[in-house]
């Protein structure tokens, strides 16, 4: 049987049909590598073109071992598919058929019933506690939850951004078995389930590939973590694009959003993934693939990507509820009501223009269907980058937040919550890490560097406040209350979802906008023509002022965010903070 071509060797251990496993380590700096197993045993692996080393040997399913490097280190498999322990420690051999799915027949759900919400696994609890939440969040009308990622990491507690060893799920919240059954539970509830990764960096403890393959980075690109990966490489693409295929087809995923593709220094990388995830993904399923980038690049969401985050909108949003303008909120604190009502008509605000720093951002994208765009109030980023992760909840008024939560969930966009959105939650979301020694000092002295520039932290004693990101009570206050069924906010997400499955969804494909009007500061109303003809406004008063309007007055009143349902309400008005959802059928002009 001939040897694959070195560009196709499957990283990390493959069990085989044969019973054998096959081990294959990609360390072109290596000269001799071997694969030591918990009892003893050392089997030297055999050298193959390019640097692979490769060995098969009887190991069955929970072998532990690790690699030795030139008789001077022992590291984990780059590629491991399960860890014993930490980053550090050895990696098991895993057996992907062993779990047996309850619902094997699952193929997903189509991009425009998408209402996703964004979860931290380790807040929650692990896989097995997350489980426990699937039932409420699709009585809510939640259609997908999006985990935000979980690749091994060092330690017991991380945001998930320093991953090392993306192939692993992360072992202090279970076993990749019980990963599958959290996601089949998911498919028996109507939950679609999205993946977070991060093919931008690796994080700074646990990584040792620079000791044996080099080749993973490029010295002359940089990015915020340091050397930027070097996708021109067949096996360090292979790498990454089989890590998403294994996810999506051995896990069966529904989807997975990109970490801060910006980051990625290769035009080609990007499309070449989305095109292999689409010949080998089987034709009926529903896989989403959605992309964090900042540099708002239109052209992805035609060529093999569904959508992006659309963090041009939530920071207008943001402004308009909150006044703040500090840091990247200055990109959009000059005529911010303008600039939202170019995001509910075009998708993108930068389509070109220059930001702070005087840099050209983004591509038009006015031609993209509104479901191309993700819209959030919040996500991880939005609250976890705050000094001390505060929410909307603590940051505007009841009755804004309201408005705003009914643009989010009654536009033609894709909506996404964070955890604890559904009850308005005002514990924090802060940025956690379980780092030791020199490296905690430098993460937490980084951490607070961070706010040097911001007025409520000018200096050292006022940064010295900053919860510090390794003690362990950071994590533990970022656990959110979660609302009874019939609280307040948990009846307005219940009822506004509603209103979207019940009225919108089945006319949203192929919908289009018809355009966005500034009625005053704060103000406006925008339009949307659904696919049966039928027209969807929203008008939006986030000021503090009764807003008068020329606009024809609403005939279909279909949601009031100040009434909680339909009603009286001044004609050509606009209370103060306050959103009002009209849909009129097809060919009704009044």
């Amino acid at each position: 049987m001939p040897l694959p071509t070195p560009e196709t060797w499957p990283h990390g251990a493959q069990l085989l049909d044969s019973g054998l496993t096959r081990f294959a380590l990609w360390a072109p700096d290596a000269f001799h590598v071997s694969v030591e197993l918990e009892d003893g045993q050392s089997l030297p692996m055999l050298a193959q073109d390019d640097g692979w080393f490769v060995i098969k040997s009887h190991c069955p399913a929970g072998t532990a071992y690790r690699y030795q490097i030139d008789g001077e280190m022992l590291v984990p498999d780059p590629a491991s598919r399960a860890q014993q322990g930490d980053v550090h420690g050895p990696s098991l051999v895993t057996d992907p058929n062993a779990y047996q799915w309850q619902f094997p027949q699952w193929q997903g759900r189509p991009w425009h019933e998408a209402v996703i919400y964004e979860l931290h696994v380790g807040v929650l609890g692990g896989f097995a506690a997350v489980e426990k939440h699937l039932a409420r969040l699709a009585e809510l009308g939640i259609t997908a939850i999006e985990l935000m990622p979980l690749a091994q990491f060092p330690g017991e507690r991380n945001w998930g951004y320093d991953g090392v060893l993306p192939y692993a799920p992360q072992s202090s919240y279970g076993t990749p078995e019980q990963l599958k059954h959290l996601i089949d539970c998911a498919h028996g509830h109507g939950l679609m389930v999205i993946l977070d990764v991060v093919y931008n960096h690796f994080g700074p403890d646990g990584n040792y590939l620079g000791r044996y393959a080099k080749g993973f980075f490029r010295q002359d690109l940089k990015t915020p973590w340091g050397d930027a990966i070097d996708f021109r490489r067949p096996q360090v693409r292979d790498f990454f694009i089989d890590n998403a295929l294994m996810w999506l087809l051995e896990y069966r995923f529904d989807g997975l959003r990109f970490d801060a593709v910006h980051a990625i220094e290769d035009p080609d990388f990007l499309k070449q993934m989305a095109a292999r995830i689409r010949q080998q993904v089987d034709g009926p399923r529903h896989v989403w693939l959605t992309l964090e980038n900042e540099l708002n690049q239109a052209h992805l969401l035609e060529e093999g990507f569904d959508a992006q985050w659309n963090d041009d909108g939530h920071n207008a949003l943001h402004v308009l509820l909150t006044g703040e303008t500090e840091a990247y909120y200055n990109d959009f604190a000059e005529r911010p009501t303008e600039k939202l009502a170019r995001c509910l008509s075009e998708g993108f605000i930068y389509q070109g223009e220059r930001n702070r720093h005087g840099e050209l951002r983004g591509e038009p994208s006015g031609h993209l269907p509104p479901n191309a765009f993700v819209l959030f109030l919040q996500n991880h980023d939005q609250i976890g980058n705050r000094a001390f992760g505060e929410r909307l909840s603590a940051l505007c008024s009841t009755d804004a937040l309201r408005a705003a939560t009914t643009l989010l969930l009654l536009s033609p966009m894709v909506p996404l919550l964070f955890m604890g959105d559904e009850g308005a939650a005002n514990e924090p979301f802060l940025f956690f890490t379980d780092f030791h020694g020199e490296l905690a000092e430098a993460v937490r002295q980084g951490r607070r560097g961070e706010f040097a520039a911001f007025a409520a932290f000018a200096d050292a004693e006022q940064r010295a406040r900053i919860p510090d990101p390794n003690d362990a009570q950071t994590f533990t206050a970022s656990r959110p209350h979660f609302p009874q069924a019939d609280s307040p906010w948990a009846r307005l997400y219940a009822t506004l979802l509603h209103l979207r499955h019940q009225h919108l969804t089945e006319h949203l494909t192929g919908s289009r906008s018809l355009g966005a009007q500034v009625l005053a500061d704060g103000a406006l109303y925008a339009r949307w023509q659904l696919n049966d003809g039928s027209e969807l406004r929203i008008d939006l008063n986030l000021s503090a002022h009764a807003v008068e309007s020329s606009v024809p007055p609403v005939q279909y009143c279909l949601f009031d965010s100040r009434l909680d349902a339909t009603g009286d309400r001044p004609a050509n008005t606009l209370p103060p903070y306050s959103a009002l959802v009209s849909l009129t059928p097809a060919g009704d002009d009044a």
